[in-house]
């Protein structure tokens, strides 16, 4: 996980990729882009610029001039939830995709060309959480971490944790690590060269019905509680306040919109491990 209290680490002259498998990028498709808008430039203090034309119109979230996460238009012919979409790093989109599909994963869109972007696919783990795929064309991906409004960790919700994490070890050459017991019975981590990159907790049949298995996005913030009085203010709704766990002070908030994402700043307790909360944690109760 990235340290909410870290420091900015812009890219600097030529870009660099980042290691496959490497969470690089977020997206969120909603019907409203100029109202998302609002919201999130005063919740993180984001900035909005042209992104590359999808199915509808999209547009780059920027942080001090840096691309932090992505905003489009859902296409008006298909029913899609609005959710934030984590992306995976990869160096050969269609190889990753065929390594999806092989393991028992659904490609649901490309691997296709977006201008500048790269080479994009968005698919689905075999319990039905939805993923993209990400390989850069001339950028990294999000090029600031580690300050206030970037994206601080994943999280996936599952059923059960083992079976699902061997499908992301598989497809993206992860190791697996058990969670610290305060993190609950059934939570795996996801490391990559050692450092833990995603989380995936299995919370059986106290899984959300109308949510199914799903990622959650963290995002830094200076102060959770204040982002939560800053998320009710602007139109959002707060479906769990904000709790101490073992790396942070975290609430699961959604937009104006719907989309869910939890917010993550630093403890009110000292940390004891560098365990990340939980999106499970921090549900609804």
């Amino acid at each position: 996980m990235t340290d909410a209290r870290g420091s900015a680490r812009p890219n600097g002259g030529a870009p660099a990729r980042h290691a496959p498998g490497t969470p690089c990028w977020a997206s969120l498709m909603v019907h409203g882009l100029e109202t998302t808008g609002e919201f999130y430039e005063a919740l993180f203090g984001w900035e909005f610029r042209p992104g590359p034309r999808q199915p509808g119109p999209y547009v780059r979230a920027l942080l001090d001039g840096h691309e932090v996460a992505g905003v489009g238009v859902l296409p008006p012919d298909r029913d899609l939830p609005v959710a934030w979409t984590p992306y995976f790093a990869s160096d050969d989109a269609d190889l990753t995709a065929e390594a999806v599909r092989s393991c028992g994963g659904t490609v649901g869109v490309g691997p296709l060309d977006a201008d500048d972007t790269g080479r994009l696919a968005i698919g689905s783990d075999p319990s039905g959480a939805v993923f993209g795929v990400r390989q850069a064309a001339a950028g990294p991906g999000a090029a600031v971490t580690g300050v206030p409004g970037t994206p601080a960790w994943n999280e996936l919700t599952t059923f059960a944790a083992a079976g699902v994490a061997t499908f992301y070890t598989t497809v993206f050459g992860y190791d697996e690590e058990p969670a610290a017991p305060s993190a609950g019975p059934d939570h795996v981590t996801l490391r990559l060269r050692g450092r833990p990159v995603a989380g995936v907790h299995g919370v059986g049949a106290a899984l959300p019905r109308d949510r199914g298995p799903h990622w959650t996005t963290y995002f830094a913030v200076a102060d959770a509680d204040d982002a939560v009085e800053r998320v009710r203010r602007l139109g959002g709704r707060v479906l769990a306040p904000a709790r101490d766990g073992d790396h942070g002070r975290a609430a699961l908030v959604a937009d104006p919109e719907g989309a869910r994402f939890a917010v993550v700043g630093s403890p009110r307790r000292p940390a004891d491990s560098r365990r990340p909360p939980t999106a499970a944690s921090t549900r609804p109760t």
